[in-house]
């Protein structure tokens, strides 16, 4: 059976036909999908959202050292978070298949840098697969589970958001069951990797490298050459390959699906049967600059750019450079001119607003961090001044703090965020006497990446009730004293709050709780609306940026389509000129 399906739904059916009985990972665009859709096959597969990427990978790991077959999910960045055990599983090797599927975002559409994780496959000595579409998503998954049982190697999977997100025809089959027998040998000369035994499983790495090259030498399925016109050959990996085919429709070409161990001999082949190589590739030199160390003469980085997702346009242009012919330019859509800017905002009714409203009235440094209230950064609220990284909202603020800097700092963090990497930052705090104000900004979710749940929830990624972790409980056993909890949209309270813990002497840590609506799907409170005849134009009611309050007329509006009923216009307006109307 035939069936349309985005790359992240094909690599969970490839999970379920591959046999794969446990699935963790941290939700991050674009690999978020993945697992929620794994989900529908909880029968046969166990998945959960873990604290961050490094436990979720932990724990697969080890469901596979036990015999399991297991999957990992996370974005570029999350790999990142689980570099420690990646690097060392690499050397204690596996059981059951383990496929670690990172999602790289060229072009940075919902990310705060690009990142092209084939180098984590180099520098963990590990195979990696690159999938072109949603068929070879699914079924690159099962041939990577089989390759790691083969060869007792972890595997990655390197999917983009555009591979990830599109969709394409994909072939259902039958599901593959594991027969081993779970459970973790006792074997310390396996599993244990210090240094005595380490060095001698490194070996076992290098061989295993050898091997695995070996494989992707072979011209089948997985690495192919596809002969035409010997005058150019076009060596390119992953959804870059579906441009190639376009804008080069009569090259001849080398695709490679397992991309690294390097396939030497294949390459060499293809190379010797052409009179120009190009390398097509996106984001690093990865490919090019193995190649040329090899000896071969190529053509790559001089034609098609290493930053920002390619597109048929772009190689467009690298075909005209390459062929000195004039390089076609994209012709403006005359619309474009005529729209309005549309900077991203905070949602009408987002908990998070108040918040930066109330920091709004404090000569404060803001340290951010990765979530919804990124937004704060923008006006008319700009209230963030610094963001790194997941937990980066804390652990600056303190480093901030402990640098002299002279103005109070105040680091802002989600919930989701808090349990991922926010508690050792807040505990480094406490225990470093640092006097710091961190609010957790609490909407009940994980918000930005489509609101799955997390510990602070009550709920599993298999929708079973669970224990609701609480982020005031956490922070008194770190060690924080003053812990308060805030309702956002009052306003006053919150404004005193803040005021009040800046004030002190000592860290405080503020809870900032209220629901997102949209995971509510309903609205906060009666809706509002703006008497023109009281109104004096003070436009203290933009400074939210509210999107339902439009001020582009003599005096502001407010869409009743668009207002959530929150109520912080009527609290910040000092002439009563904003009131409830309707009910929610």
């Amino acid at each position: 059976m035939v069936h349309l399906m985005s790359g992240n739904e094909a690599i969970a059916r490839g999970a379920y036909e591959a046999g794969v009985t446990f699935a963790a990972g941290y939700p991050g665009t674009p690999s978020t999908e993945i697992l929620e859709n794994v989900v529908q096959y909880k029968k046969d597969i166990y998945c959960e959202w873990a604290p961050n990427e490094k436990v979720a990978f932990e724990a697969a790991a080890a469901a596979s050292c036990a015999g399991a077959r297991a999957i990992v999910t996370m974005k570029h960045v999350g790999l990142n978070v689980a570099a420690d055990p990646l690097m060392t599983l690499s050397y204690i090797g596996v059981e059951g298949g383990f496929v670690c599927i990172v999602a790289d975002d060229p072009g940075m559409h919902s990310s705060q840098n690009e990142q092209d994780s084939r180098n984590f496959a180099r520098f963990a000595k590990i195979p990696i697969f690159e999938p072109a579409d949603s068929s070879e998503a699914k079924e690159f998954l099962i041939a990577a589970i089989e390759i790691s049982e083969k060869y007792k190697t972890p595997v990655l999977l390197r999917t983009t958001t555009r591979v990830s997100h599109s969709r394409s025809l994909v072939q259902f089959g039958e599901r593959k069951e594991n027969t081993k027998t779970i459970g973790l040998e006792k074997n310390p000369a396996r599993f244990v990797p210090v240094p005595m035994y380490a060095r001698e499983m490194r070996k076992k790495v290098e061989q295993r490298q050898i091997d695995a090259a070996m494989l992707g030498s072979k011209n089948g399925n997985l690495n192919k050459i596809e002969w035409s016109d010997t005058s150019l050959g076009i060596i390119t990996s992953s959804i870059a390959y579906q441009y190639v085919r376009e804008v080069w429709p009569d090259a001849s070409v080398l695709k490679l699906g397992l991309s690294f161990p390097f396939p030497d001999e294949l390459i060499k082949e293809f190379a010797a049967g052409v009179k120009k190589v190009l390398i097509v590739e996106e984001l690093d030199d990865f490919l090019e600059e193995h190649i040329r160390a090899m000896g071969i003469k190529c053509v790559g980085r001089e034609f098609v750019p290493g930053m920002g997702e390619l597109s048929i346009s772009t190689l467009q242009k690298s075909r005209a450079m390459m062929e000195g012919k004039e390089v076609p330019t994209e012709k403006p859509l005359k619309y474009v001119s005529e729209l309005p800017a549309r900077p991203p905002v905070l949602c009408p009714g987002c908990p998070h607003r108040g918040i930066f409203y109330a920091l709004s009235k404090q000569d404060v440094i803001v340290t951010g961090d990765i979530g919804c209230y990124s937004l704060g950064t923008f006006k008319p609220l700009s209230r963030l001044d610094i963001i790194l990284c997941m937990g980066g909202g804390v652990s600056m603020a303190h480093g901030l703090d402990k640098a002299g800097e002279k103005r109070k700092v105040v680091g802002i963090v989600g919930d989701s965020t808090f349990f991922h990497s926010g508690i050792t930052g807040l505990l480094d705090i406490a225990y470093n006497k640092g006097k710091s104000t961190i609010i957790v900004v609490d909407n009940r979710t994980t918000a930005m990446t489509g609101h799955q749940d997390n510990p602070g929830t009550g709920k599993t990624l298999m929708g079973e009730d669970t224990n609701a972790v609480s982020i005031e409980e956490i922070g008194k056993a770190c060690g924080i004293k003053r812990v308060v909890t805030v309702f956002p949209y009052d306003l006053e309270k919150t404004q005193k709050a803040i005021e009040e813990e800046l004030n002190a002497d000592e860290p405080s840590l503020i809870v900032s709780r209220a629901p997102c609506p949209l995971q509510e799907k309903r609205k906060v409170g009666y809706i509002r609306e703006i008497n023109k005849e009281l109104c004096k134009k003070c436009k203290m009611c933009l400074k939210l940026g509210c999107p339902a309050i439009d001020g582009a007329g003599e005096k502001p509006e407010i869409n009743e389509l668009l207002c959530n009923g929150c109520g912080l216009c009527e609290q910040v307006c000092r002439f009563n000129a904003i009131t409830a109307t309707k009910e929610a």
